[in-house]
């Protein structure tokens, strides 16, 4: 299984970036896709989750209105739009690909997100 993010980098404060995240070695469509970020020092916290079918999606509250996350299952990719970035939004930011309950539960590499002017 394999969990490969891309997308990441620096942006500055009001700009946008996305997130990629391609998933290999099981069947998409069954798992759950979710962004999460780590701060320096600090646990990872849940961003945006999106079920199966792409709906329905979840957000933490200080990115809601803001950020869009999606998936593709015909293209085994799910997307995290990032829009009015913030630099408070510069983290590691992090895609999970889980089925509920069960012990199915990968994780991508990361890739940093830097907002900064």
């Amino acid at each position: 299984v394999q969990v490969v993010e891309s997308g990441g980098g620096l942006a500055q404060p009001g700009g946008s970036l996305r997130l990629s995240c391609v998933v290999s070695g099981v069947t998409f469509s069954d798992f759950v896709l979710s962004y999460w970020r780590q701060f320096p020092d600090k646990e990872r916290e849940v961003v945006a989750s999106v079920s199966v079918e792409g709906r329905p999606t979840i957000y933490r509250n200080d990115v809601k209105g803001r950020f869009t996350i999606s998936r593709d299952n015909t293209e085994n990719t799910a997307y995290l739009q990032m829009n009015s970035l913030k630099p408070e939004d510069t983290a590691m930011y992090y895609c999970q690909a889980n089925v509920p309950f069960s012990p199915n539960n990968y994780w991508g590499q990361g890739t940093q997100v830097t907002v900064s002017a």
